[in-house]
């Protein structure tokens, strides 16, 4: 159910699923993020580095996101890739994410 965030969903570019929720980028590079807030559906902790977005892969119940600068954001369930500060500084110039199950 995504009237939560119905008025937010404008010039949509691509939306991606995790089985419990969407994240979808906008024309202006940012997200909107609805479904179960564990499992992606809330970027609030996470929002405000959710600017240029290029691409949003999803796993299960996680989603990272490529900024235009190759940079990486995560957000969700943070067993299943939810959390990245670990290899945070590792990540630059990502050119592409894949997910497992």
């Amino acid at each position: 159910d995504c009237s939560t965030v119905q008025d937010q969903l404008k010039n949509v570019q691509q939306i991606q699923a995790t089985h419990f929720a969407f994240a979808a980028i906008l024309a202006d590079g940012s997200v909107v993020a609805w479904g179960n807030s564990g499992n992606g559906g809330d970027c609030s902790a996470v929002q405000d580095q959710l600017r240029n977005v290029r691409h949003i892969q999803a796993t299960p119940t996680a989603f990272a996101a490529i900024l235009t600068d190759g940079s990486v954001i995560a957000w969700g369930n943070e067993v299943c890739g939810g959390d990245c500060s670990e290899v945070q500084d590792q990540l630059s110039n990502v050119q592409q994410i894949q997910a497992t199950e």
